[in-house]
């Protein structure tokens, strides 16, 4: 039994993403849970936020707890991007580049 959440248009770019979910690729959710609460990035409250969700969709779909779940696949993707201006010196102009991402929890009992 597969269950999944996916999160659309974070104001983060998926880099930095990629950094939280490649320590908890392929854990149990009891661990990743735990190991997300401690870390000191705001992706990991992203993270953690889907997570949860997606156990929620587990359960709601075929009644089993999050102790029986694992993180089968994990993954996030580029989003969007704004694209913005930052005046300088002389009247000219830099781009500063605002990225967005999609995030993607897939979670799976262990059987």
């Amino acid at each position: 039994m597969e269950a999944k959440a996916i999160q659309r248009d974070i104001r983060m770019p998926a880099r930095k993403l990629r950094r939280v979910i490649n320590t908890v690729r392929g854990k149990s959710v009891t661990e990743a849970i735990k190991i997300l609460k401690f870390m000191p990035y705001f992706a990991a409250r992203m993270v953690e936020k889907n997570l949860i969700a997606a156990v929620a969709n587990a359960a709601e779909k075929a009644g089993v707890t999050a102790e029986q779940l694992k993180i089968s696949e994990i993954f996030a993707d580029e989003s969007t991007t704004l694209k913005r201006g930052k005046p300088r010196a002389q009247g000219r102009i830099y781009k500063r580049l605002k990225r967005s991402s999609h995030l993607t929890v897939k979670v799976s009992d262990n059987k």
